[in-house]
């Protein structure tokens, strides 16, 4: 696809009370994910393989400091470059306008203007895929819609409250859509809204410029949604990996996913690359004391203790005689000797004293939060 053929817009700014305390100084987006990644490289990376060349993202304020932290001048994405470029802009700046009778939707239609692309791809910040989005665009071109979702056929027990289902007929067209708490049918699977959405941006343009001049939502996901039961809307099927994050246990599951390999390779190693922050660090150090089995672990971790079904960030130390099981344990741990932990998630710099036990379920694990020194034992779980 030639480059600027398509522009992207990133919606974060619906974030999940379930998943506190692990937001609490950070968005959903840039929640760490199997050891190395963050959430929102997934969504920049699928833009980036699609030859995009301009990413506008939206925040709540107050929350982009781990963003910032993260993306820096953007060049693992190749946005640092004279045609490449990502903005960000604040929800909350959207909300003052409308509350002042302005037009809040013109950062957003300026943003889409200057692109100058034939098209425009709309993506949330909960649903974990690893996607073509110029094979979306091609179903897209080859439809009379003005617009293209995609959508996954995904069992109940993963689906959040406040996800749509998609009503999907026999040509791929959408005939209608409904809040989760709406649906009454017994159907094993549902056809999950991955609030991802491709659009003509003149007709996006358009549509914003009607959307707000009629008071419409000032969220964008809630204003493109209201459009699918107003436009002639396409589906686009999704088969791949994904994790529709909402919940400390769908957090947990995600990661605990990538220890499988074909889940694994899937997400991660299928032909589209998923790009992340680089840090040159050493190696991780396994002592002859040491026991691993089923584990993955970043860079600069030192183990001198056991590690089963677990996964590791950057600079984690695991001291002699401490176990670590079934769990997720972010940058800069230390888990003292013979600290016994399974079933958890250990936030960034988090210290366990020696002997100290940690022990949830994996129905719902213990959560201990960012910079926390524990000294006695945490039990949770059912």
């Amino acid at each position: 696809m030639r480059a600027n053929k398509m522009c992207a817009i990133l919606g974060n700014v619906y974030e999940c009370p379930e998943l506190l305390p692990l937001t609490e100084k950070r968005p959903l987006a840039t929640l760490p994910f199997d050891c190395k990644y963050r959430l929102i490289d997934f969504n920049l990376s699928n833009a980036i393989n699609a030859n995009v060349k301009s990413v506008y993202m939206v925040f709540n304020q107050g929350t982009t400091k781990s963003v910032f932290d993260h993306i820096g001048g953007g060049r693992e994405w190749h946005l640092d470059s004279v045609d490449s470029r990502y903005f960000i802009h604040f929800y909350q700046d959207f909300l003052k306008k409308k509350a002042e009778g302005r037009p809040y939707y013109e950062s957003v239609i300026d943003y889409l203007h200057k692109s100058k692309s034939e098209y425009t791809v709309f993506m949330g910040n909960r649903m974990l895929c690893n996607i073509d989005l110029e094979a979306v665009l091609k179903i897209h071109q080859q439809n009379d819609s003005e617009m293209t979702v995609v959508y996954k056929k995904m069992p109940r027990e993963q689906i959040y409250r406040q996800d749509e289902i998609l009503e999907v007929d026999e040509h791929g067209i959408i005939k209608g859509n409904h809040n989760f708490l709406e649906e009454r049918s017994d159907d094993g699977l549902l056809n999950l809204c991955m609030k991802i959405f491709i659009c003509r941006t003149d007709w996006l343009i358009h549509a914003l410029e009607e959307g707000q001049n009629l008071g419409g939502p000032v969220a964008l996901l809630d204003f493109l949604t209201l459009l699918m039961s107003r436009v002639k809307t396409s589906a686009y099927e999704y088969t791949g990996f994904l994790s529709n994050i909402f919940d400390i246990k769908s957090y947990y599951d995600a990661n605990m996913a990538m220890l499988d390999p074909k889940k694994f390779t899937s997400l991660l190693y299928s032909k589209q690359k998923i790009y992340t922050k680089l840090k040159n660090e050493v190696a991780t150090y396994y002592s002859p004391t040491s026991d691993v089995k089923n584990s993955q672990f970043a860079t600069g971790c030192l183990v001198d203790g056991k590690a089963y079904g677990s996964l590791f960030s950057r600079s984690v130390v695991i001291e002699k005689g401490a176990e670590v099981e079934n769990s997720i344990i972010m940058a800069s741990c230390c888990i003292k000797e013979n600290a016994f932990i399974r079933d958890a998630i250990l936030d960034k710099n988090v210290v366990v004293e020696p002997g100290v036990k940690i022990i949830g379920s994996a129905a719902k694990p213990v959560v201990i939060k960012k910079n926390t020194h524990v000294f006695s034992d945490v039990y949770g779980g059912e």
